[in-house]
């Protein structure tokens, strides 16, 4: 089998919807559905809310990852998104995942790297 690089997004959302950068919960269901409708494993996953708002979520996946870091007093969200594309090729759906997550947070870009690896 020979190694395949997969697709690794590292970004800044920007938002005026702040409500969905408060708590977990919405985010969690989002990639639990995303992550059954696009055949990923899930490894295991730790979730935590702030005090007074905003959270951290780190999901691991025997794919790789997806990670993400939300800072509603800035309207900002840092998301980390890779997937190895060792049995299929799977760059396609990095970029399902970034999408859902721009549309869940209804957020622009504010800065992006889409590195090969």
């Amino acid at each position: 089998m020979s190694y395949n690089p997969g697709t690794h997004v590292i970004a800044t959302l920007t938002t005026a919807k702040t409500d969905r950068l408060q708590h977990y919960k919405d985010f969690q269901n989002l990639v639990n559905n995303l992550i059954s409708s696009n055949d990923l494993q899930k490894l295991g996953e730790v979730y935590h809310n702030f005090s007074p708002a905003g959270y951290t979520a780190v999901v691991c996946l025997s794919e790789s990852h997806l990670s993400i870091h939300t800072w509603p007093e800035y309207g900002k969200v840092n998301v980390d998104i890779y997937l190895s594309n060792f049995q299929r090729n799977n760059d396609g759906t990095v970029q399902k995942l970034y999408e859902a997550m721009q549309q869940h947070f209804d957020a622009e870009v504010e800065h992006e790297q889409i590195i090969r690896r």
